[in-house]
């Protein structure tokens, strides 16, 4: 059985062009699929071994990015009960000739919920899938649809310490070429899965040697991955995981008020659009613009805006006497009136739409600073030069190593906190004093003070479609290292 349920959307969507590129993809891969399995027989067997060995035979099984089909055949689900879904619709019909006793789907694993059957399964494989994903805390959503108390979901993955290694094997085509993949490694995953309610149950690494090389490759398969030090070089991680009973279906949508602040500088072609694409959450949303001394008219459009849609958004605008984006996300806060506080930079390359994941996230408790990660999934092109992406990841080492908490993207201009957490962090900055003319490290280092729990959200970072970026690379990188410095004898020499 084939059917296409993948959903048209918004022709003009970034995400859509995203997924259209990896649906031509796979289908031109498709032709070729078998032989790189074949070719890499090895690696593949011990994938469905390990499957084989926690799914048992007639299991209602689901593959989410099934491919031509050869996993899902190999656990043997029960008849009638074992579906793949695939973007590819080559792959889909490829499938479906090699295993006609199972069902293939074309189906975006995003629209997960438009399955045939809402009818919870036993097992559900994501392998291999997930760096191809539009959204991967979305499918996590909707994977909810399929599930109950007792679906276990299977994740396998590719370690990205072996990323460079798996790259030249491609170009020796030693290796199934592969798109883009998003930058999601095994901490990620464990993250979103807390802040979407499920329980991890197992989690690892496997698979040393990925040749089968007599004596060596059983020694270390079978045995040293298994081992401290060596499992950390597994070339693939597994998670199993199911939902968690506590975790409650609904988070509820009145409990918290929102200010969403706005420092914007230069930004009069955006102001309009942030207003139209923040949405409402909570039991009241309101927005709160901070101009800073713009030489574009931006503080006359802010007026003119907040005039227009007056009647429409609780929207407030305040004009900046200090310097600096952490100078106005302090104005703004103390005019907030909400419960969360939430900052947007007005260049909008943090799409407004992806806020209401940052309030489920602190309303359901999952975290109590939220900081968005622009360093998981795909960047569009100019979105972020080179050099900037590898200061945020050379920084991001730095500041999991000073608070003892992981964090991947210190410099991702959205972060959320509770007001009453907010006024315990002033009461404290007097410790670290006035340092830092952005306002994230003010914000980071008093919830490492505080205790607080961080979490990060993935976050689709776009390109700017007006003005020109605030930041100098190489003058405000030298200040951040002059803070890391300065953190180190306030926060991790102590």
């Amino acid at each position: 059985m084939i059917t296409n349920n993948s959903n048209p959307g918004n022709p003009g969507s970034p995400g859509l062009l995203l997924q259209q590129n990896i649906e031509d993809f796979f289908d031109h891969l498709a032709k070729t699929r078998d032989y790189w399995i074949e070719k890499n027989s090895y690696y593949y067997a011990d994938i469905k071994s390990f499957l084989r060995f926690i799914i048992p035979k007639n299991s209602a099984v689901l593959e989410i990015g099934c491919g031509t089909g050869d996993i899902l055949s190999a656990v043997e689900p029960m008849s009638g009960r074992g579906v793949g879904i695939d973007i590819s619709q080559e792959m889909v019909q490829r499938a479906q000739e090699k295993y006609p006793r199972l069902s293939f789907q074309q189906l975006r694993a995003e629209n997960i919920d438009m399955l045939e059957t809402h009818e919870a399964f036993d097992f559900i494989i994501i392998s291999d899938t997930l760096g191809h994903l539009e959204d991967i805390q979305k499918v996590l959503q909707k994977i909810k649809v399929i599930s109950n108390k007792e679906t276990r979901i299977i994740f396998t993955f590719h370690n990205f310490l072996w990323q460079p290694l798996l790259k030249v094997a491609e170009w020796f085509h030693a290796k199934m070429p592969q798109e883009r993949l998003n930058w999601l490694n095994h901490s990620d995953l464990l993250s979103l899965l807390h802040i979407e309610g499920y329980d991890v149950i197992k989690s690892g690494q496997r698979f040393l040697c990925p040749k089968k090389i007599p004596l060596l490759a059983p020694l270390c398969n079978k045995y040293l991955v298994h081992l401290p030090f060596f499992n950390s070089f597994g070339i693939y991680n597994y998670i199993v995981t199911k939902v968690s009973d506590a975790c409650p279906e609904d988070i509820s949508r009145t409990r918290y008020s929102v200010s969403v602040v706005v420092p914007a500088r230069n930004e009069k072609g955006n102001i309009e659009n942030a207003v139209k694409r923040i949405p409402k959450m909570g039991k009241h949303t309101e927005i709160i613009f901070v101009e800073g001394n713009s030489t574009d008219d931006t503080y006359e459009e802010i007026k003119r805006v907040c005039d227009k849609y007056a009647t429409e958004y609780d929207l407030k605008y305040f004009k900046q006497e200090g310097k600096g984006k952490g100078d106005a996300v302090r104005k703004g806060f103390a005019h907030a009136s909400g419960d969360i506080l939430m900052i947007l930079d007005a260049d909008l390359t943090m799409p407004p739409e992806e806020l209401p994941k940052f309030y489920n996230a602190i309303a359901s408790g999952k975290g109590e600073f939220i900081n968005g990660s622009r360093l998981v999934y795909p960047m569009e092109k100019e979105a972020m030069r080179s050099l900037n992406i590898l200061g945020n990841k050379f920084f991001s080492m730095a500041f999991t190593w000073l608070l003892s908490q992981r964090l991947k993207d210190t410099l991702c201009g959205t972060k959320v906190i509770l007001k009453s957490h907010y006024e315990k962090l002033i009461h404290n900055r007097s410790y670290f004093g006035d340092f830092d003319p952005f306002g994230d490290f003010d914000l980071i280092f008093g919830a490492a003070k505080l205790n607080l729990k961080i979490v990060e959200i993935p976050i689709r970072y776009r390109a700017r479609t007006y003005g020109d970026t605030n930041i100098s690379r190489f003058y405000h990188g030298l200040l951040l290292l002059r803070m890391v410095i300065f953190a180190m004898n306030k926060i991790k020499f102590v």
